[in-house]
């Protein structure tokens, strides 16, 4: 059984009283993942909340013609698939490991005894819903006000986090998923971040040597 502690450090269930928590924890389970693996499809029948514990799962839409855009990119404390426990549809986006990962696994029914019989922690829910929608008009706005290469500067700050030299974590491709633009424009953007010593890149490895700059290009 995962410990509750694990679940208490999410929005959702940050909350929620021990005993009713301990009550869903013990409902969960943890899933290992390989590189690859996917956790559930797009429109696929939903019956489970997942919190990453380790690695990294990509939130990803696909186009008929098989393009990918990555729309979030979830890591350690992350809690994601809970739309559909609130409206009853199938899953909005494919969940995929983008290295080793592990989550555990809620299902629904517990947690949605605990709305039935403690509404006052729908408030919990709330507070999540809104977060998404933050992120959601974030994005939207970069969509709109960032261009590529803003875009590409945005996105591997975030993979970086506070760390200067940091492995990229995912494929050209799947960068190019979160960017929302062509590989080859991606990869142009970066080789501009190289020439105007920004950035040192070899191979899947990265060196930030300006992030006033980089930081400045990603707003």
């Amino acid at each position: 059984m995962p410990d509750t502690s694990t679940l208490r450090a999410t929005l959702l269930f940050a909350e929620v009283g021990e005993e009713h928590l301990s009550e869903i924890a013990a409902t969960a389970a943890e899933q290992n993942l390989r590189r690859g693996d996917v956790l559930f499809t797009e429109g696929q029948e939903p019956d489970q909340i997942y919190i990453v514990t380790s690695g990294r799962i990509a939130i990803a839409n696909k186009s008929i013609d098989g393009r990918e855009s990555v729309v979030a990119l979830m890591e350690a404390g992350d809690l994601f698939g809970e739309m559909p426990l609130f409206d009853g549809l199938g899953r909005s986006a494919e969940a995929r490991a983008l290295e080793p990962s592990s989550v555990i696994a809620i299902p629904y029914g517990p947690v949605r005894d605990l709305y039935e019989r403690q509404p006052a922690e729908l408030w919990s829910v709330v507070k999540l819903l809104a977060m998404r929608l933050r992120s959601m008009d974030e994005t939207l706005a970069d969509s709109v006000f960032l261009d590529v290469t803003g875009r590409t500067a945005k996105r591997l700050l975030e993979l970086a986090g506070e760390d200067d030299e940091f492995m990229l974590p995912i494929t050209q491709e799947e960068l190019a998923g979160m960017v929302g633009a062509s590989r080859e424009r991606v990869n142009k953007a970066i080789a501009s971040f190289v020439k105007l010593g920004w950035l040192e890149q070899s191979d899947r490895r990265y060196t930030i040597t300006n992030r006033e700059q980089l930081s400045i290009r990603s707003r």
